[in-house]
Formats: C-alpha cells, structure tokens, sequence
C-alpha cells in the first residue's frame, strides 16, 4: 500500500508538473512591456499567437511629464499612452501579462526558458527582447531629479518645448560637435559642457565660435532646480549658467544580461540586429531602445509591430509544410 501511495503521488505530481509546463509554454514571449514590447504583442496577438508579456512596470521614461512627436498622442505622459496601449492589447485573448524581472534566457532544446524574480519558469518558440536600456547617471547632485523633465535626450522628442531658450549640451568629441547642429537648429541661445577638457579639433572649435556658441570645459558641480525644473547649473570652479534646458549624452547599459544567450552588440553598445530584427541567436529578435539611439516613442511603436510581424511570418513557415 506504501509503495503505491508513492507511485500514485509521484504520477499525479508529474502530471501536475506537465500541465504547469504546458500552461506555461508560449508562441513568444516578449521581455519589456513598454511601446516596443506592447507593439509587438498587438501585432503577435492579431495574428492568435500565444504571447507573454513581462515586465517589470518600471520604464525608463517615467519622470518624462509629456511626450511628443508621436501623431494622435502628442502631448500626452507616457504612462497615459503606455496604459492605454496595454489596455488595447489585453483585448486579445492570446496574450497574457506577468510582473516580474527577467534574471536568466537559456535555449532548452528547442525552446527558449525565460526565469524571472519570483521563481516562476516560462517556454517559447521564439523570444522578442524589447527590454530597453538602463542610463548610466552622473555623479553631478540635481542630474537624476531633472531627468526626463529638463534634462532630455532628444532634441525630436523635447526640443520643440524649449526652442530658444538658454539650452546647454553635456558631452564631448564628434558626439557633441554633432549633436549641437541639431540644437542649435532650435535655439541660439546655447552653451556646450564638456565637463573636463574638450576633445574637439581646431576647426570644430573654429565653427562652434563663428556661430557663437559657448565651449565651458569646467566640471559641473550641481543642477540647481525646481521639481525637476532647471534653473541653473553650478560649476565647480564656483561660476554659474542659467539655463531653461540640458541635453545629456550619457553613457548606458543593457537592461537584460546578453551574455546568457550569447547576444552580439555594436560598437556602440545596442543589441546587433539585421533588417528584420533578428539577432544574432537564430529565434531572438530585439527592438526598441536597446537597438538603436532613436530613442522615441513614436520609433518603439513602429519597431515592435515591424517584429512582431516577422515573427508571425517566420512561425507560419515553419508550421506550413
């Protein structure tokens, strides 16, 4: 009688175990539940793909008070435009939601394992990494407070807002000789912080000053603000600069560990995709912020129903035969 107790619990615990991998396996899970992520999940579950979205609830743009340049939604927050966009996609039946941080990718025969925080394990055919970046803040007191609200990134997505203005630039190199084309398109009004000596050429230089545009290579010591609001920036050589707006380039990481899947990056750190999205991991795509520096809600959208489609498109060939 103990032996078949045994037997008959061990079956049942196996069988359990089966459904909760059944009910956990997926067409394609998309890791980021942002526009990217919720893009493709529309795009997924237009098509009756079994899709699972997890995210963790914590976008990189949720200081911003208001996005633009995106057509229909100019002008609306962000977390206005993302709860509409999941309230939309919680529509099809198909997709299903999971909060959680995904800590490990691992290719288990031929699905994909996705485990996140709570322990909790999920399977799929094919993977969408719409996981976005996290940035990499200086140490300068006030910089994070204004990030998003007057420190901004785009000059596409911000610019319009504080168009002559007196507006700073914080970076260096070719970086910020370019960059202060696009500004100084917007407002006359503008300074350039290389935050330590400038790593520009003569002749970079030469034009900065015929357009006059002013070089401060002092380090900056703090923002001074209100509410995230700039007011002015305090140098360490104790001087200050009023400004109405910075745009920073700053330094950035990956949101999800590449290395457990073996993920290619560029040069400049984004996740190396082809045309159609496809990474280097036959079966992983990427798109969003984590793959190029256009970084725009408007960009998010177009990519994640762009991936979301070939993949649909790749699972209908594999299955037609």
């Amino acid at each position: 009688m103990k032996n078949y107790f045994t037997f008959a619990t061990s079956n049942k615990q196996q069988a359990t175990s089966n459904k909760k991998t059944m009910e956990n396996k997926f067409d394609v899970i998309i890791i980021g539940g942002s526009y990217a992520g919720l893009s493709a999940g529309m795009s997924l579950g237009r098509s009756l793909r079994k899709v699972l979205i997890i995210d963790s609830g914590k976008p990189c743009n949720r200081q911003t008070p208001h996005s633009h340049n995106f057509i229909t939604h100019d002008g609306k927050t962000p977390k206005e435009i993302s709860d509409l966009a999941k309230e939309q996609v919680e529509k099809y039946e198909t997709v299903h939601f999971h909060n959680g941080i995904v800590i490990k990718t691992v290719k288990v025969s031929e699905d994909f394992q996705v485990e996140t925080d709570n322990g909790e394990n999920f399977f799929a055919k094919k993977l969408i990494l719409a996981s976005g970046v996290k940035d990499m803040m200086p140490d300068i007191s006030g910089f994070s407070e204004c990030w998003g609200i007057s420190v901004i990134h785009c000059p596409y997505c911000h610019g319009y807002e504080v168009k002559g203005e007196p507006t700073g630039i914080l970076s260096n190199g070719e970086m910020l000789f370019e960059f202060s084309k696009l500004v100084y398109n917007l407002t006359k009004d503008l300074t350039l912080f290389t935050n330590g000596k400038a790593d520009l050429s003569n002749e970079q230089i030469e034009i900065l000053n015929k357009n006059k545009i002013n070089l401060v290579e002092d380090e900056i010591e703090a923002i001074i603000h209100e509410n995230g609001q700039m007011q002015k920036l305090i140098l360490k050589t104790g001087n200050e600069v009023a400004l109405k707006a910075l745009y920073a380039k700053i330094p950035f990481e990956q949101n999800i560990n590449t290395e457990d899947l073996g993920l290619e990056l560029t040069e400049h750190g984004f996740i190396k995709i082809d045309h159609f999205h496809k990474t280097n991991v036959d079966g992983v795509f990427a798109c969003g912020d984590n793959v190029t520096m256009m970084r725009s809600v408007a960009n998010a959208v177009a990519q994640g129903n762009f991936t979301g489609a070939i993949i649909n498109k790749e699972l209908c060939d594999e299955e037609f035969s």
